[in-house]
């Protein structure tokens, strides 16, 4: 049974961000792959959610998107869906702003901590008094919600027909018989209305209010015929018990806290049921959200034709970076093809746009992994089982292996993950040892994922190595384009031998020229 979001936020505030990454091998992508492909950024331009629920659901789709073909390609229907149904769109939307306007009053229901009856709140991490009124308002966004889509016309796709169904079999549950009252506490046990047998053992019928007629109205016979029974006439001696009634208030309004509000409250914040209508209202949250950004983008944007295949394939036709190129109608957009080749080897100079089109690659592949429209006029591809992305990590060195070995450990943990329906990017290779060294490390890497039949990409300054490859007919070779010494970010066919470094180490002031002049300077 998959974890909802609720379950992940026990005793704690709703955090959007509560979803990691699963380990090396277990999910598509892990935790270095996540840091390196820059998700966080990725879910800043995606998100156009209207509630914390939706947003903590796109962040989880991004930290563990999905390898499955078919429930994906139901996923993409459901956006299609939403992009072409207007009228469904916009039911959808009102229902998902009244859930922003009110979530926030479950959550104090579910997280906030009492203070007790003469405390003063001090935000909405606390509640003062007996907790009447977060109730009614916390179990009040969960009823609505359930009204909320009842008025929905189904929609056709199975996808969210299925979102639709978690939310109406919520209706069916005990815990929303319970939400929608009258809750019954016989013996210290707490029971729906479906479940109450009979007039015994009597039961104390919990309502949220503190003013309870019955008891109100016996308290006040108490204390008017009882004095006078008493033989007591005069006006000050009734007003003798006249505290009674001040006691009634704690005791009532404490009972209803310790003995029904509080019970309730965990109960339904460890509800799976709960969980799972809250996990659907934050799937049509995303939904929408891809809808959304498709419209905000501002250029071509394509929901991703996913095929299936032996082994990983992928064909962009004028693709652009879901980060970079939002709302930059200059962005340079490149065309990408890896079928049976395998392999992509891609030169040039530093600054030329190598990193930044890998991470497009991958980028893209991740949102067409959680359903998503992906920034390109056409794509094609294959859903990868593992997405990868290895680039130096200097901060994290092995113990007593330095860089070499510490990058070719990540190395080896990709390689040993990976199948032939895996997205390999590596930046850089066997960094941290001699020329020769490094050529003969690159090489039997490379030739090793080339035979796992993976998609491989690797971004080198080494043109030598990717002569190697080329001469065994293993792969082919991109360049980044340059025209005037300034790079024009377009990705060409070819290999790069020409360096850059004085051009670079002119723009930042460290060039020879520069060296001489501060030494003559400081002479």
């Amino acid at each position: 049974m998959t974890e909802t979001l609720l379950q992940s936020w026990q005793n704690v505030w709703p955090d959007i961000k509560s979803t990691q990454p699963l380990d090396t091998g277990t999910g598509v992508i892990d935790q270095s792959a996540f840091n390196t492909i820059e998700v966080d950024k990725v879910f800043e331009s995606v998100n156009h959610c209207s509630t914390t629920l939706g947003q903590a659901f796109l962040y989880r789709s991004l930290s563990r998107p999905l390898d499955d073909l078919e429930q994906l390609l139901a996923k993409q229907e459901a956006v299609a869906e939403l992009q072409q149904n207007q009228g469904l769109r916009e039911a959808l939307e009102r229902l998902l702003q009244h859930a922003a306007d009110g979530e926030k009053n479950l959550y104090r229901l579910f997280y906030a901590e009492f203070v007790g009856s003469f405390g003063s709140a001090r935000g909405e991490h606390e509640i003062e008094g007996y907790g009447y009124a977060q109730y009614k308002r916390g179990v009040r966004f969960m009823l609505d919600l359930v009204d909320g889509i009842r008025q929905i016309e189904a929609p056709k796709s199975r996808f969210l027909n299925g979102v639709f169904d978690k939310i109406n079999a919520f209706a069916a549950s005990r815990d929303y018989s319970l939400m929608a009252g009258p809750v019954y506490v016989t013996e210290g046990v707490i029971q729906a209305k479906e479940e109450k047998q009979g007039w015994f053992p009597i039961s104390v019928i919990f309502k949220p209010r503190l003013f309870k007629p019955l008891i109100f109205i016996a308290l006040a016979f108490l204390l008017g015929l009882l004095p006078m029974a008493m033989g007591i006439t005069s006006p000050a001696q009734i007003i003798f018990f006249a505290p009674l009634f001040l006691v009634y208030f704690p005791i009532v309004g404490g009972y209803d806290r310790d003995t029904c509000i509080i019970p309730l409250r965990n109960q339904f914040r460890s509800s799976h049921a709960v969980g799972e209508a809250l996990d659907a209202l934050g799937q049509l949250d995303e939904l929408l959200a891809f809808v959304k950004f498709s419209e905000a983008f501002g250029g071509d944007m394509a929901l991703p034709k996913l095929i299936d295949a032996p082994h990983h394939r992928i064909n962009l036709s004028a693709a652009r970076n879901p980060v970079l190129g939002k709302t930059n109608p200059n962005y340079v957009a490149n065309d990408f093809v890896l079928d049976d080749d395998k392999l992509v080897l891609v030169t040039g100079p530093n600054s030329g746009g190598k990193t930044a089109f890998c991470k497009t690659i991958t980028q893209i592949q991740l949102l067409a992994q959680i359903g998503c429209y992906v920034p390109a006029k056409a794509a094609t591809l294959t859903v990868a089982d593992r997405i990868f992305y290895q680039a130096p990590e200097i901060s994290h060195l092995v113990d007593g292996e330095g860089r070499f070995g510490t990058e070719l450990k990540r190395t080896k943990d990709i390689f040993l993950a990976t199948s032939a329906k895996s997205l390999v990017v590596l930046d850089e290779m066997s960094e941290g040892t001699t020329f020769e060294e490094k050529m003969e490390s690159s090489t039997n890497v490379l030739t090793g994922f080339y035979r796992k039949g993976n998609s491989t990409v690797l971004i080198t300054h080494n043109h030598q190595l990717v002569d190697h490859f080329i001469a065994q007919g293993m792969g082919i070779a991109k360049q980044v384009e340059f025209a005037h010494e300034a790079p024009t970010y377009r990705l060409i066919p070819g290999i790069s031998r020409v360096s850059h470094a004085d051009r670079v180490a002119k723009k930042i002031g460290f060039s020879k020229e520069d060296i001489d002049n501060y030494l003559a300077g400081s002479s």
